[in-house]
């Protein structure tokens, strides 16, 4: 086997940065897995999954997308707007799944149709707004959950179309007294209604009384932001931003229609009303997405406050699905003059919940698995990321190597396209062709995906690739996980790679201010003082609703090239790691408890562990048993090595 001795120097060169004397010698392998596997340690895995670290230098752009992202075809048209015009062309068609979607655009062109959304946009604007500013009674905290939830009685008697049996139905819920009712055997759906005027109104009946097994979700976050409402409001109407910085919630997008965008060229995006649809999806691919077809609008409310909101189209169009349905949801963005902006988000939808796996299903009912904390999170989340990729400082290594700038920002967007590419494979989206295999003698299911991918296609390695992940329920608070998970000390407890080995953080940049565990890491896995077998790129981020740990191994030279400053796109990475929620059955938030929200402190966790690698025996058809016995071992020795850890207090 070729080896070069290098030393972390190497990695920086003396152009873009400066070492002490006492440099380590580094000791690059051509294959580390297939190696480590021939000296016969937990499993032979270079021969049956033929594991290998790329050296190749071809990538794709932090500016372009994921590989999730890359199979999210209608969200990366130069034109965002499909009109019907457009229709026969092949190239267009193809960008469409579904004949729901067609029809969605054909409709969307009806001369009536236009006249309906544009109606029930603004409406939805009108009702966004003032359950944004309202408080108590419509508004309750939950202060176990640090949430704002809806009362859905004042909510129907304010913004619903209460007839008189609705209103007899209200007074009863609030009373307490029971009274006679009018027969409620017809007219017991939620249908829209269109008076002469055209004005929309939603008739709203309560859900008890619906044959739709809908899950009402209502939730309200207010805060304070370090940008600028214009770019923010960007953010949320540019398509390809709005996918990538809440790659960890929405799995696809596609604008189907753009009805009115008076200045959108220049940047304008006032009154700007665009039909779209889209899967939003929770970090694991046993939980399914979320699927609309909605209307965003924007509109500038006041000289200093913007408006954003979404509403489903299910109630105007009957063909696409009724499994999930947007009520007026989205934020008012309010710049404070002093670089900040105040956001309140508010989400309010009803979903059906029957297909919710169990173990997920407190947290999902709960409300907590979409809330609004959840993207206001991710905002705050990316905000910092982005603070922390225009900083101007350097980086020193643990041997006192200097990071220049450059390096810096190379090595993050190159972190910020593992996570990206990480939570669009764990996604439960329709273009995730997820197979579920199940082995005797095992407590779990394993999902399995097969990738295939070309020479020439950046950023990703060529040939068969397979993801494989499972999901465990773990009585271990959310925030103990993380930390367990993201630290090097603990590393050779539960990755088969590093058994026997010495890991060291060789260099981090933190990348938040909210925790320290929010942070991209250099990892050095080696078997022998001074030489280095595996490297690692790590990003750990915890929030108030959930935390990943996500890695990817990167080849020696290749990770000089980003640290000197290079293209960051040249670099193939196959991003594997852990994302943990917490699961729902507790109240996991504590007064006492003021780091990262209260977050974690208490509860147990639903830990999504997912493994991305190479399989050359395997195709797109087919995976062999000889495969599959391989995977399954793989995720059996992981998890029962992090349960028995963890569980028994060995952390």
């Amino acid at each position: 086997m070729a080896r070069t001795k290098r030393t972390m120097g190497d990695f920086v060169n003396s152009g873009e940065g400066s070492k002490t004397d006492h440099g380590l010698e580094v000791e690059h392998i051509e294959n580390p897995m297939e190696a480590s596997a021939r000296r016969g340690e937990s499993m032979d895995l270079g021969g049956q999954l033929g594991l290998e670290l790329h050296r190749d230098q071809q990538g794709e752009s932090i500016l372009q997308y994921n590989e999730a992202d890359a199979r999210r075809v209608q969200s990366h048209q130069p034109s965002p707007a499909v009109d019907n015009m457009n229709l026969l062309d092949s190239k267009t068609c193809n960008n469409f799944h579904r004949a729901s979607d067609l029809l969605m655009v054909v409709s969307a062109n009806a001369e009536i149709y236009k006249i309906k959304i544009s109606e029930l946009a603004v409406h939805s604007m009108e009702e966004l707004s003032q359950m944004a500013r309202k408080g108590e009674p419509l508004w309750f905290v939950d202060t176990n959950r640090n949430t704002e939830n809806l009362n859905e009685v004042e909510y129907m008697r304010e913004f619903g179309h209460l007839n008189a049996t609705m209103m007899d139905i209200t007074r009863m819920v609030e009373v307490g007294e029971l009274k006679a009712l009018p027969n409620l055997d017809c007219n017991i759906n939620s249908e829209p209604t269109i008076n002469e005027s055209h004005e929309y109104r939603q008739t709203v009946y309560p859900k008890e009384l619906g044959s739709e097994p809908l899950h009402y979700e209502a939730s309200r976050r207010i805060c304070y932001i370090r940008m600028k409402p214009l770019y923010f409001v960007e953010l949320l109407m540019d398509l390809e931003k709005w996918s990538s910085v809440f790659s960890n919630i929405v799995s696809s997008a596609m604008i189907l229609k753009v009805m009115s965008s008076p200045g959108a060229v220049q940047g304008n995006y006032d009154g700007t009303l665009q039909v779209m649809t889209a899967e939003f999806h929770v970090p694991s691919p046993f939980i399914p997405t979320r699927e609309s077809y909605f209307a965003r609008y924007c509109k500038q409310l006041t000289y200093d406050t913007w408006g954003v909101v979404d509403v489903s189209l299910e109630n105007l169009f009957q063909h696409p699905s009724v499994k999930f349905r947007r009520r007026p949801s989205g934020c008012l963005i309010r710049d404070m003059q002093n670089g900040l902006s105040e956001v309140i988000w508010v989400e309010h939808v009803e979903a059906d919940n029957t297909l919710v796996p169990d173990i997920f299903r407190p947290l999902v009912t709960s409300g907590l698995a979409f809330s609004a904390n959840r993207w206001i999170a991710t905002v705050v989340r990316q905000s910092e990321r982005f603070e922390a990729l225009m900083a101007p400082r350097n980086t020193v290594t643990a041997d006192d190597v200097i990071i220049r700038q450059a390096g810096r920002s190379s090595l993050l967007k190159l972190s910020d396209r593992m996570m990206r590419s990480f939570c669009g494979d764990i996604s439960a989206c329709s273009l995730n062709r997820w197979r579920t295999l199940s082995a005797s003698g095992a407590d779990y299911n394993l999902k399995v995906i097969a990738r295939s991918s070309s020479v020439d296609e950046p950023g990703k390695p060529p040939g068969t690739t397979l993801v494989f992940a499972t999901t465990l329920e773990l009585p271990v608070p959310p925030m103990h996980l993380f930390n367990f998970l993201r630290d090097e000390n603990s590393r050779t407890k539960w990755d088969i790679l590093s058994h026997g080995r010495a890991i060291r953080e060789q260099a981090y940049i933190n990348n938040g201010d909210q925790n320290p565990g929010n942070r991209v890491s250099i990892m050095e896995v080696s078997a022998a003082p001074d030489k280095v077998e595996i490297l690692y790129l790590q990003e750990s981020c915890t929030d108030a609703t959930g935390s990943y740990v996500v890695y990817a191994p990167i080849d020696a030279s290749a990770m000089s090239t980003v640290l000197n400053g290079g293209n960051p796109d040249n670099v193939r990475i196959l991003p594997s790691g852990f994302a943990i929620l917490p699961d729902g059955l507790t109240d996991h938030v504590h007064a006492e408890d003021t780091s990262n929200g209260g977050y974690g402190s208490a509860g147990g966790s639903l830990l999504t562990i997912a493994f991305h690698i190479i399989d050359s025996a395997s195709t797109l058809d087919n995976i062999p048993p000889e495969s599959v016995d391989a995977i399954f071992k793989i995720m059996t020795d992981t998890a029962m090595t992090i349960k028995c850890c963890l569980i028994s207090n060995n952390i």
